[in-house]
């Protein structure tokens, strides 16, 4: 990654986003976000949000337009923070599975719920700290930063898809891989710490834009 002396603008950020709880932060060039096609794909495929959320696909911009989008952003805070979330290495590695699937012993199924329900809770956490960032960049004279959420929106019980109007407009956001963010190879050309598959306590990465 090239040394570029605008970022220490923004380092400031780094600080605040470790306040509120992050273990990484780091401000790196837009340039560094890789964006691709097949990440929605399996939104489409994995997820059983998809359709179901107004900041979901396809309710997002699709790959390509946040591609474009990007360009107009010069850096981005990208921030990674642990979860509470934490269970057995045989329920981490089919944890959607343990959900869904009917033959799966109730043990099972049972620590799936008490993963999901503490990852759940965690993800407003970290909403409200992306949206302290957000709000911190912005005041700095950039009104188009733009933070994202982590995974399906955690604001509303149920979705008020129906209705087609967001119940909480300005606090809802997209999450990184609905808009076809590889976290993978990003954090990889960052150069932040970043092991996949999990093993022990859930992570969550998420980020800011900065124009």
């Amino acid at each position: 990654m090239e040394k570029d002396e605008g970022i220490n603008e923004f380092r400031f950020l780094e600080d605040f986003a470790r306040r509120l709880g992050a273990v990484e932060a780091k401000v790196v060039p837009a340039s560094c976000i890789v964006v691709e096609e097949r990440v929605v794909w399996k939104c489409k495929i994995g997820c059983r949000a998809y359709g179901k959320k107004l900041v979901c696909p396809p309710f997002t911009p699709t790959a390509e337009e946040f591609r474009k989008g990007l360009r107009d952003y010069r850096y981005a805070l990208l921030l990674k923070f642990e979860s509470p979330a934490e269970a057995e290495q045989e329920v981490v590695d089919s944890v959607t599975r343990c959900m869904v699937d009917p033959n799966m012993p109730a043990d099972m199924k049972e620590k799936s719920k008490q993963f999901w329900a503490a990852w759940n809770n965690d993800r407003k956490r970290i909403l409200l700290a992306v949206l302290e960032l957000e709000r911190a960049v912005f005041n700095k004279g950039y009104p188009l930063a733009l933070g994202f959420g982590v995974g399906a929106c955690c604001l509303c019980e149920k979705c008020t898809l129906k209705v087609g109007e967001c119940a909480f407009p300005t606090m809802a956001r997209f999450n990184e891989h609905a808009v076809g963010v590889n976290v993978t190879k990003t954090y990889k050309n960052a150069g932040i710490p970043f092991g996949f598959p999990v093993k022990g306590k859930a992570f969550a990465t998420t980020m800011v834009l900065i124009d």
